[in-house]
């Protein structure tokens, strides 16, 4: 299948063909269509599987095919929960509408508000925003929602470990009746299955299967370890392997709070991210993680699906997850673009269940090392 058998419009398709996108994603292949014929639409899917074209080309093509003769006001909203996400995804609308006359524009907290209300001023069709910054403006009267014709909630279930669901709940009955919702999340959890319901009106569902596979370019070990043990032979793999960019998992966060600390205190720089970290203390976490400043940083499952590092070498998984497809998750972080990488596994005896479930789900037997003395 081709962007062109999707119905992409020509400008769209010059665009995708300029960034060399030749090919939709599985998520791509069936959201768009359905989103192209206006219907709601329920998406789950992990970030990283092109879910933010799934949704931007629909929605660029639609406000260009639409013959309203009204003033530029925000016609499409895009809700994401951090400032990291806000930008790629407005980056995204950026590149696929440059052949179009619209215009798209993001605001996230954290940073001075007048830049992003002068550009609002301006007029804009496309608005990606996060859900405080988002309330502060329509307080202060610099944002309408009332001619929204699409809109986008992005990572439902992030939004929920991070705090955010009042805020939606606030948000949403400013919103038009008469709209399109397109509503993601990589897992559904009760509050948002219920939340999706109260949402939708008779949405298709899409769903990208979860990885059975892990990728051929990771090297799989697994460590058998006692539970108090682990900050040890942490810290021991942490000083064998110098020169690597390191992400550990950890699968709560005060779990990840303890580890920096520990780690920290025995010389080797790190941080930690996780729902509970203010905005811009994630963001800067990332970034000096990126640039090679930070060589260790800690995550929780949600936190890490802002982490998108092309020469990541090696994965930790200090703690097991609770879902065997977690860990294939986990550890595609590692092994990108053809490049190889490790993933270390760390199994306490009333973990081994979990190990039985991943090697069952990838088909492949975990190679067990000995702990270093």
């Amino acid at each position: 299948m081709t962007f062109k058998e999707l119905q992409i419009s020509e400008p769209i398709l010059k665009a995708l063909t300029n960034k060399k996108y030749d090919k939709p994603t599985p998520i791509q292949g069936q959201a768009i269509p359905v989103a192209l014929a206006g219907r709601d639409l329920l998406g789950i899917a992990q970030t990283g599987t092109g879910k933010t074209a799934a949704f931007a080309i629909p929605i660029i093509q639609q406000l260009c095919q639409s013959k309203s003769e009204r003033k530029r006001e925000i016609k499409a909203l895009i809700l994401t929960p951090t400032r990291e996400l806000a930008i790629q995804i407005d980056e995204c609308f950026t590149d696929y509408a440059k052949y179009t006359n619209l215009r798209n524009t993001v605001i996230f907290g954290g940073v001075n508000q007048r830049p992003q209300v002068d550009k609002i001023k301006q007029g804009t069709d496309i608005l990606v925003a996060t859900p405080g910054r988002l309330l502060d403006l329509i307080a202060q009267k610099h944002i309408s929602l009332a001619n929204i014709c699409h809109f986008v909630l992005d990572e439902a279930d992030r939004m929920l470990d991070m705090g955010f669901i009042h805020d939606i709940k606030r948000i949403l009955p400013m919103l038009p009746k008469q709209k399109q919702t397109l509503f993601f999340s990589a897992t559904m959890p009760n509050a948002i299955a219920s939340l999706s319901k109260s949402m939708l009106q008779n949405p298709a569902r899409v769903e990208v299967a979860p990885v059975s596979s892990a990728a051929e370019t990771v090297d799989q070990h697994l460590y058998f370890v006692e539970k108090p043990q682990k900050s040890d032979l942490l810290i021991t793999l942490l000083n064998q392997q110098k020169d690597k960019s390191v992400l550990v998992f950890s699968r709560t966060k005060h779990g990840a709070d303890k580890l920096a600390r520990i780690l920290n205190k025995k010389g080797i720089g790190c941080e930690a991210i996780h729902g509970n970290k203010a905005q811009n203390a994630r963001q800067r976490a990332l970034t000096n993680f990126k640039s090679g400043k930070t060589r260790v940083i800690i995550a929780t499952d949600i936190a890490a699906r802002g982490i998108d590092i092309a020469n990541l070498e090696l994965v930790i998984n200090y703690d097991l997850p609770d879902m065997a497809e977690t860990y294939v998750h986990r550890i595609g972080r590692t092994g990108r673009a053809g490049n190889n990488g490790t993933a270390l596994t760390f199994c306490s005896p009333e973990e081994k269940a979990m190990v039985r479930e991943i090697q069952k789900l990838t088909g492949k037997k975990l190679n067990t090392l000995s702990v270093p003395a």
